[in-house]
């Protein structure tokens, strides 16, 4: 780990700069199978899933057998907390539904707005070392609260052809019907384009590597939106004395165990607190069974030490941290303060885990800084707003008269006189 102590915010770019990645060669083979699976649909996904994933099924859409002998896979415990987790995840979702806004601007003027589900969304789900089943209830859920019509979901098989058990049974508990045994860019290409196995969406959401990741990205270009920019996952915690030292340790390790790209930083009002965490951190990290991947992120992980928590606050906002956990004294300081993060944790008793997992908000969050200008994953990021109006009469008289000025103004006669007309229509009716 690297340590800083009190460090000028002339040098908080360079210490906390993400680890940067070149993606041309990967924009080059994106591309590549995104015209093969463009031109030829299945047979190149299952060229590049036995290139890729060393499997090929002939049947790419998983079977209701399959999903069946999944089910007697998964043990009772492990099914109750998924449910506990769904119903968590469920309640907060539901919470954010909102009503019709409507508003009557002048006299005969009326104007509201509307959300509509987004008919077609496919889900992205990793299945390698870690098995993300838990990004499914966090798509999954708000895919049905919001409404959407058709919900398909992608995951790579292991090298005999199977799906995880755990994976089957969340989507199946989710209500998904289309699950889909393919990984890595074809499957990005696939809902992008549409196969004969595989359906076109309009909206892809989901972790990945960085094949994955810019694999998203290019299908922006063909009409298809995505959840988010993505990049390795990310903590950042402040604490001070009153922290616990071995919690703080253990946070910070549960977000090193993603990968060895994952970034974890540490900013203490304490220079004791410091000293104990990176104990607590050295013991803790010999029982992972990750332990390896642990520590390749942990090794460029930062320790910052900062004297003021006014200064320590304006480092935070800078980062934007995907997720931001408070063990300070007066965590409202920062509560209250906090304007680029992804999702809060607060106090000793909050890990980061509990977002992961159970306590019912999306763990879908924005990386790489993108906190400054994107939510996290919510009810909304499955809907569209759609507005409408409807003017009288009484309405068009009141305002057309300033669309004709103001049309008039910008050269669109075509616009004034569509105005013109109706009003023209009204005086030679008497209704002026």
């Amino acid at each position: 780990m690297k340590k800083f102590f009190d460090p000028e915010s002339t040098e908080w770019n360079s210490i906390l700069e993400r680890p940067t990645q070149t993606v041309e060669d990967i924009e080059k083979v994106v591309e590549q199978i995104f015209g093969e699976v463009k031109e030829q649909g299945d047979e190149a996904v299952k060229k590049y899933s036995k290139l890729f994933d060393g499997n090929i099924s002939p049947n790419l859409k998983v079977s209701e057998t399959e999903i069946s002998n999944a089910l007697l896979q998964v043990p009772a415990e492990l099914k109750a907390a998924i449910d506990l987790a769904t119903e968590n995840i469920r309640k907060f979702h539901a919470a954010q539904i909102t009503e019709r806004v409507a508003v009557e601007t002048v006299d005969g003027v009326n104007c509201w707005q509307e959300k509509r589900p987004i008919q077609k969304v496919g889900l992205y789900i990793p299945g390698g070392t870690a098995p993300l089943f838990s990004t499914i209830l966090m798509l999954a859920v708000p895919a049905q609260i919001a409404g959407c019509k058709e919900v398909s979901l992608c995951t790579p098989p292991a090298k005999d052809g199977s799906i995880n058990p755990v994976i089957l049974y969340t989507a199946k508990l989710c209500g998904i019907e289309k699950i889909y045994k393919v990984g890595g860019i074809q499957a990005v290409a696939a809902m992008t384009f549409g196969t004969e196995s595989i359906g076109k969406v309009f909206k892809i959401f989901g972790p990945g590597n960085q094949y994955v990741t810019v694999a998203k990205q290019l299908a922006t270009k063909f009409n298809v939106a995505i959840d988010m920019p993505a990049g390795p996952s990310e903590l950042l915690v402040v604490a001070d004395e009153t922290a616990d030292a071995a919690f703080v340790a253990s946070d910070l390790l549960s977000q090193a165990e993603h990968g060895a790209d994952s970034q974890v930083v540490l900013v203490s009002l304490s220079r004791q607190l410091l000293e104990e965490v990176e104990k607590e951190i050295a013991s803790q990290i010999e029982e992972l069974p990750r332990k390896e991947i642990a520590k390749a992120a942990i090794e460029h992980s930062r320790f910052i030490y900062m004297s003021s928590a006014e200064k320590a606050l304006e480092l935070i906002d800078e980062y934007a941290p995907e997720h931001f956990i408070i063990c300070t004294e007066n965590s409202d300081f920062f509560v209250e303060g906090i304007n680029n993060a992804g999702s809060v944790f607060i106090g000793n008793y909050t890990p980061e885990s509990a977002g992961d997992y159970a306590s019912g908000t999306n763990h879908t969050l924005p990386t790489n800084g993108y906190a400054k200008q994107y939510s996290g994953v919510n009810l909304d990021s499955f809907t569209k707003a759609i507005t409408f109006q409807k003017i009288s009469a009484e309405g068009i008289k009141k305002i057309g008269n300033s669309i004709e000025l103001m049309a008039e103004a910008e050269g669109l006669q075509a616009h004034k006189n569509a105005v013109t007309l109706r009003l023209n229509k009204l005086k030679t009716s008497g209704n002026e």
